[in-house]
């Protein structure tokens, strides 16, 4: 029977999964070989956060002083330029009153309101000479018209200067030209000019009301109504009346007016010459005169103003200042009220610079601001990478601290901590093998401790078994010698016996000795005068001859209680080893002095041979010795070891061969001697 087999086939979803865990792996691996520690890790995310949390709070603080810069830099300059509009509008307003009063100190006019026919005779041409030579600085600032009325306000005669031409109007004598202005002048007998509306009828006098009329355009963000009911209609003119008198009596009035509606030669000189963006004329709430333009192209003659800006203007009599919508767009502007001769808000002044251009400014410096503050960032990050690395390097040590300090209490002293850093790690590593090495040399100290004191109980029981036995033997054999005729053969082999016996009655004395618990019997003792005195007196042996003592005695050092017997016995043995390592003479010299605090120090430096390294740290290990078979028993540091300790204090030794050898023992000043026994029995005792 045939056998099929089916592969199955793995789902579409299974490898997407194990392509995640392959880039999850692969990112996991990326990031710990970016950051070994995990405490570099930590560090760079708080250096990074703190540092975008820095620059982020810089940057926008950046961005909004340079927007309030920007927004004062610019609320000034449209101040300025609201001063300079004002200066061209003040000028241009005082020239017309300059040139009224000149036309009305010429008699050449009073021929329009006698009542004789002699204006009849004044040529076209005449006029347009005489005016030319009168008025020939207005010829170039668009339209003029000049109208001559008599005391009831009826227009006598009317010309219109535009563009250095002279035209005629037509006087219809059915409309009065008698405003509040020309009334005022006639009846004050004086110049008067201001801003002043011009309704429809006066309009229509000198056939200008089709030039003012300027329909009202829907605006976004304008007032429900106008701010005029005469919006549209009326005319907004720079007016100047001067009266015309004979003989002291006042027979009528010159009036100049220049008509704002639909005229931009004044806009547009404010622009070009004061540098201005924007210039605007407002009849009430209604654009007569600007160089604002509609999404068209077109002037934006019509259109209104919004009602907020109306609102504080015109209502309130106060200038605006500050970002506006304008047309179709936002400015930065300032609104100021045109008043009339008698105080009364006509219009508005407007010049405004396009916030467009300053928001593009100003975007394309946040955006600078942005990049570089990302930049910055981003060059954080990288730069804490290598900073926290070579601040973390130190926590890699720190790791060895801690696997030394599991092999450490996993019983190895050996053990020592790498100090491959400095700085507070360093310090904490070298105080650990400090540490260590305490710990060893303390352990060492109790493992020879227990030494001693198992062997003092094997000495003590080999000693009390040896000595009755060798007394016996020393005794028969000395009567021996005394009462036997031996002949010399014999009589030498019982001096052998003798010799022999004795030394090995020294050998169980120093057992003795080292296994007795003494007790310290100490004393304030001057230290200095026992060394000269035992020094003095062991000198004179013959084993030193040849050795030169030399003593370098601290005259400041102190009492110090200790017992001078036992003392006595450690410097002693000490001057012995020191001669037998100088078989050809040599200078030993002892040292005391007054250190550490509270302690004295005691030196026995010799020029001998020296001591092998290898041998250091059995020095003071009972039977050993390096001289040679009958020369020591190998006892005497160790007694001194024992010495030194019941007095509470500490032995050392440094030797390099063929230099020499120091021995250094180190006491203190009081000693408590209950303290000193109690600690030290048992010690060397058995």
């Amino acid at each position: 029977m045939p056998i099929s087999c089916c592969r199955k086939v793995q789902p579409k979803e299974f490898f997407v999964t194990e392509l995640s865990k392959t880039r999850s792996n692969w990112f996991t691996h990326f990031v710990k070989q970016l950051f070994p520690a995990p405490f570099q890790f930590t560090l760079v995310v708080a250096f990074s956060l703190v540092a975008a949390l820095s620059i982020g709070v810089g940057a926008w603080a950046i961005s909004r002083t340079i927007d309030q810069y920007l927004v004062t830099s610019m609320t000034d300059r449209v101040s300025r330029d609201m001063r300079l509009a004002q200066a061209f509008y003040a000028d241009h307003l005082k020239w017309i009153e300059e040139t009224t009063r000149r036309l009305s100190e010429d008699a050449t006019w009073l021929a329009f309101v006698q009542d004789d026919s002699t204006h009849e005779e004044l040529a076209a041409s005449d006029v347009q000479a005489y005016l030319s030579s009168q008025m020939r600085g207005l010829f170039d600032q668009g339209n003029h018209t000049v109208v001559i009325v008599d005391l009831s306000g009826i227009v006598k005669a009317g010309y219109l200067l535009e563009a250095g031409n002279l035209s005629v109007l037509d006087r219809d004598l059915r409309y009065s030209f008698a405003l509040p202005i020309v009334q005022k002048a006639i009846q004050e007998r004086e110049l008067c000019s201001g801003t002043e509306i011009l309704p429809e009828e006066a309009l229509l006098s000198v056939h200008l009301a089709e030039k003012a009329r300027i329909p009202l355009l829907d605006t976004p963000r304008a007032a429900p109504q106008p701010y005029d009911p005469r919006e549209g209609s009326a005319g907004l003119a720079l007016v100047a009346v001067a009266p015309l008198q004979q003989k002291g009596q006042v027979l009528g009035a010159v009036v100049v007016f220049h008509l704002i509606n639909n005229d931009f030669t004044l806009v547009d000189r404010i622009k070009t010459v004061a540098g201005v963006d924007t210039v605007t004329i407002f009849l009430g709430d209604q654009r007569v005169s600007t160089n604002v333009l509609t999404e068209q192209g077109q002037r934006a003659i019509g259109t209104r103003l919004s009602a907020e800006v109306g609102e504080t203007v015109l209502y309130k009599g106060e200038p605006f200042v500050g970002p506006a919508f304008v047309v179709n767009q936002n400015y930065i502007t300032r609104y100021d009220p045109i008043y009339d001769h008698q105080g009364k808000i006509v219009g508005i002044l407007y010049v405004g610079a396009n916030q467009e251009r300053f928001l593009r400014l100003l975007t394309a410096f946040n955006r600078q601001v942005a990049v570089i503050a990302f930049v910055s960032i981003i060059v954080t990050f990288g730069l804490a990478i290598p900073v926290s690395g070579y601040i973390t390097r130190p926590l890699g040590e720190l790791r060895k601290l801690v696997q030394t300090s599991q092999r450490v209490s996993a019983g190895d002293l050996s053990a020592r901590a790498p100090v491959a850093v400095g700085g507070e790690v360093g310090l904490v590593a070298r105080s650990f093998n400090t540490m260590l090495d305490t710990l060893q040399n303390t352990q060492d100290k109790l493992i020879q401790s227990e030494k001693l004191a198992s062997l003092g109980q094997l000495a003590a029981g080999v000693a009390h078994e040896l000595n009755n036995p060798l007394a016996t033997i020393l005794l028969y054999a000395d009567i021996l010698r005394r009462e036997a005729t031996l002949n010399p053969q014999h009589q030498d082999d019982l001096e052998t016996i003798i010799n022999e016996t004795l030394r090995c009655k020294q050998i169980v004395s120093g057992l003795l000795n080292f296994a007795r618990q003494t007790q310290v019997n100490a004393q304030p003792t001057a230290l200095n005068d026992l060394i000269q005195e035992w020094i003095a007196i062991e000198k004179r042996h013959a084993r030193y001859d040849n050795i030169r003592f030399n003593l370098e005695l601290d005259e400041s050092l102190p009492l110090a209680e200790l017992d001078a017997a036992q003392l006595r016995e450690v410097l002693l043995n000490l001057i012995h080893n020191a001669a037998d390592a100088m078989p050809n003479g040599g200078k030993i010299t002892i040292r005391t002095a007054a250190k550490p605090p509270g302690m004295i120090t005691i030196e026995v430096q010799d020029e001998g041979k020296g001591i092998p390294p290898e041998h250091l740290n059995k020095l003071f290990t009972p039977f050993f010795t390096t001289k040679p078979v009958g020369k020591g028993t190998g006892l005497g540091l160790a007694i001194i070891y024992g010495i030194v300790k019941m007095h509470r204090g500490q032995i050392s030794v440094k030797s390099e061969v063929g230099c020499g050898t120091t021995f250094t023992i180190s006491l203190p000043i009081t000693l408590n001697l209950n303290q000193a026994q109690r600690g030290e029995e048992g010690l060397i005792g058995g």
